[in-house]
């Protein structure tokens, strides 16, 4: 059962900032907002390089692009140099926005933990994406790199998220009681998603996508088992199909507490449409047999369903006791002055 409540919320509120938000807090805002709609757009064109063989439009140049900084361009090189070009723009943004968030929130511990995520896996994934061109990657590190990216976004989402709500409505909320296990069963989910998601990118760096040329049946059979290439799209498929029903049934505990809690409710609300539109892009890409624009889709639903269910952990988490102070009434009398 929930408790806490209004009384709650009011008995628990962040200190007063020492300055009034202004132009620069402004600004920063802006930056995050602007660096996740980068991180968005780089992951889907990491997916556009992966769909359409354009990893080696560079040749094995990094950080050049065959040996030049502006290449002479066939269609695979300006599809993995405008990839890099906006990479670079982006990493701008995300370390400008990480030097705004903590100059303004370094106290909160939700920023301790998501700025140096944002670094860190941004310069991962430029690494990884280095090493690819350069020396080549196995089929396992391909599929992490994907990963990778996932977690950038999802970081510089909820870096976003937070700045955005900060000290607000949104933020108290998280001052009511939840159920432990609900907040276990959103971070387990979560989990669960993210190793979904590395068996899909697997699948697609193994050139594995129609080893089942039917949905939802495999080549005609309903169990076709779990031998060779079929075996692992159809594991994919069986793992999704759980994180569907894993997650319409967190979303129904979530509906149950809507009352006090409606900012995981909407975040569960978003993510169960999401898997599920997830999973028909999935069916989408079979029937198009690996189309481009069915592949990106489902690259992108996967991104936006990772970052729903990211900013639902969050959200589940207490603010935490750091972060509050006594409410101080205001009839309190006036400390009185000696002498």
């Amino acid at each position: 059962m929930v408790s806490g409540g209004e009384a709650g919320i009011a008995d628990c509120r962040l200190p007063t900032p020492d300055f009034k938000e202004d132009g620069v807090r402004r600004v920063v805002k802006w930056l995050a907002g602007a660096a996740t709609v980068g991180m968005f757009l780089v992951l889907v064109m990491g997916a556009t390089v992966t769909n359409t063989g354009s990893a080696q439009g560079c040749g094995q140049d990094w950080p050049l692009c065959n040996g030049r900084f502006i290449p002479e361009f066939a269609v695979s090189t300006l599809i993995e140099w405008s990839h890099r070009a906006v990479t670079g723009v982006e990493g701008l943004l995300i370390v400008a926005a990480a030097a705004g968030a903590w100059w303004f929130w370094r106290r909160r511990p939700e920023i301790k933990v998501l700025v140096p995520t944002m670094l860190v896996f941004l310069v991962l994934q430029a690494a990884l994406g280095a090493w690819a061109v350069k020396y080549g990657q196995a089929v396992e590190v391909l599929a992490l790199h994907f990963g990778v990216s996932l977690v950038a976004f999802a970081s510089v989402l909820l870096t976003f998220l937070f700045v955005l709500q900060a000290d607000g409505d949104l933020d108290a909320l998280r001052d009511r009681a939840l159920p432990a296990g609900l907040r276990r069963a959103g971070w387990g989910l979560t989990a669960y998603i993210y190793v979904v998601v590395y068996l899909g990118a697997y699948v697609r760096h193994t050139d594995t996508m129609l080893a089942c040329r039917d949905w939802p049946l495999c080549n005609g059979a309903v169990f076709p088992g779990f031998s060779g290439a079929v075996g692992i799209v159809f594991a994919h498929r069986l793992a999704a199909g759980l994180g569907v029903l894993a997650l319409g049934w967190l979303t129904w505990r979530a509906w149950r507490l809507r009352a006090a809690r409606p900012d995981l409710w909407v975040a569960a609300a978003v993510s169960f449409a999401l898997i599920l539109l997830q999973a028909l892009s999935g069916a989408i890409v079979v029937w198009t047999a690996v189309g481009l624009f069915s592949a990106l889709l489902h690259s992108a639903l996967v991104a936006l369903l990772f970052g729903a269910l990211t900013y639902f952990c969050l959200q589940s988490l207490p603010r935490p006791s750091a972060a509050c102070v006594p409410a101080v009434p205001q009839y309190a009398a006036a400390p009185s002055r000696a002498g």
